[in-house]
């Protein structure tokens, strides 16, 4: 088939940079390339124009300039939460609570921590994706010294409770980190009234560059270095600054969080059109998920009796960019451990789709997918031994 047209729904793996965003980072390349921490005047304007992003930042959570921290992405500012809070407070305890269903920058690190004398309990979730609250309460022992939790899940779009869960861990005193990194941009946050005390973010999930994130860092959490050298980022992040990465990640930040709930609208609009027309066309079909606490470009369906792998192939061919899960997995054979955490057997978690909208997203692209989606998972179908088998059977 020959490819006519690019329609992009993973905008879940990674966004455009936006133009105004590159235009912003565009003199930070050439012409204003100083080092952010020299101390001669050209030096000093970039280090003024690091802190004016270090302000966009925090603006745009609800944080205090003097709380964020600049990285080279969501898996450096997960890794350097739950290693350093793990590493300073130690003496304290050595239990963490997570998740079953958070990305691998998580689920990873607290792995490495278990081979390294620490305890993790993993918490289940409902056929939802969403955590008992209860059952986090139960979890917590007197050697519990952090929680990290996702803000909303990268595959099935599930937002989590994350003020009830701020509040539980206030109140037994016990840090909280949350991976932030597919909510900033989706979600309005405020790491103060929803009580986090770590959060991690990365640009290129809002429309700005890749390879920068930050981490906020609540004041007066101690906190371990995960990174050692110079003196940067007030000596708890070494390394030269990535200047125009900073610049780009602030304006990105800025323009993702203005308007957010009229941005959000449109696109849960197209979502629910593009969700509803799936529905009714393909039948033997399930949403993974919560139907309504979810992100509002996220849509995850499975599509039982077909492999996810083969459907990607040929949307591909018809120039449409999609997902099986994470990005960051989806060279792996092995089905989403998100999916399979939400109680979906092997062979219809092979089956899932993720499809992501965003600012690439038009009308005509919905038009398109339920034109085209429908004649592929058929197709599919009819290749299917156990498609087959099914439909004998429903027919004696």
């Amino acid at each position: 088939m020959e490819q006519k047209r690019l329609i992009y729904m993973d905008h879940a793996a990674t966004t455009y940079t936006k133009p105004e965003v590159v235009e912003t980072m565009m003199p930070f390349f050439t012409e204003q390339f100083g080092n952010a921490s020299s101390v001669y005047t050209f030096g000093r304007k970039s280090k003024a124009a690091v802190e004016t992003a270090r302000e966009q930042v925090a603006k745009a959570i609800g944080a205090k300039s003097d709380e964020i921290y600049f990285v080279n992405g969501g898996s450096e500012a997960d890794n350097w939460a739950i290693k350093g809070i793990a590493w300073a407070h130690r003496d304290k305890g050595n239990h963490i609570i997570t998740t079953k269903i958070e990305h691998h920058a998580v689920l990873h690190v607290c792995e490495y921590l278990e081979n390294n004398g620490f305890e993790v309990t993993y918490l289940s979730v409902d056929e939802n994706g969403l955590i008992d609250l209860d059952e986090l309460k139960r979890a917590i022992t007197d050697k519990t010294i952090l929680i990290t939790i996702m803000f909303a899940n990268n595959e099935i779009g599930t937002i989590q409770p994350i003020a009830e869960i701020g509040k539980i861990a206030r109140e037994r005193g016990i840090i909280f980190h949350t991976d932030a990194v597919q909510a900033v941009g989706n979600v309005a946050i405020d790491v103060e009234k929803m009580n986090i005390d770590l959060l991690s973010l990365a640009g290129h999930k809002f429309y700005g560059p890749k390879g920068i994130g930050a981490l906020y860092i609540r004041k007066g959490i101690k906190i371990e270095n995960l990174i050692h050298g110079g003196g940067q980022e007030r000596r708890r992040r070494a390394g030269t600054e990535n200047l125009p990465g900073i610049v780009g990640l602030g304006k990105a930040i800025e323009m993702a969080t203005e308007n957010l709930e009229e941005h959000n609208e449109k696109i849960r609009k197209m979502r629910d059109r593009l969700l509803n027309g799936i529905m009714e066309k393909i039948p033997y079909t399930k949403l993974n998920g919560h139907p309504e606490k979810r992100l509002p470009g996220n849509i995850n369906v499975s599509f039982k009796f077909i492999e996810g792998e083969s459907l990607l192939l040929m949307l591909d061919q018809l120039g449409i960019c999609a997902s099986t899960g994470s990005a960051c997995s989806s060279g792996s054979l092995d089905p989403s451990h998100v999916l399979l955490a939400i109680g979906l057997p092997h062979e219809i978690a092979h089956g899932s789709l993720r499809l992501s909208l965003g600012d690439l997203t038009t009308e005509e692209d919905i038009d398109y997918v339920l034109e085209v989606l429908p004649k592929i998972v058929q197709r599919l179908r009819e290749m299917s031994p156990l498609y087959e088998d099914f439909i004998k059977k429903g027919e004696n």
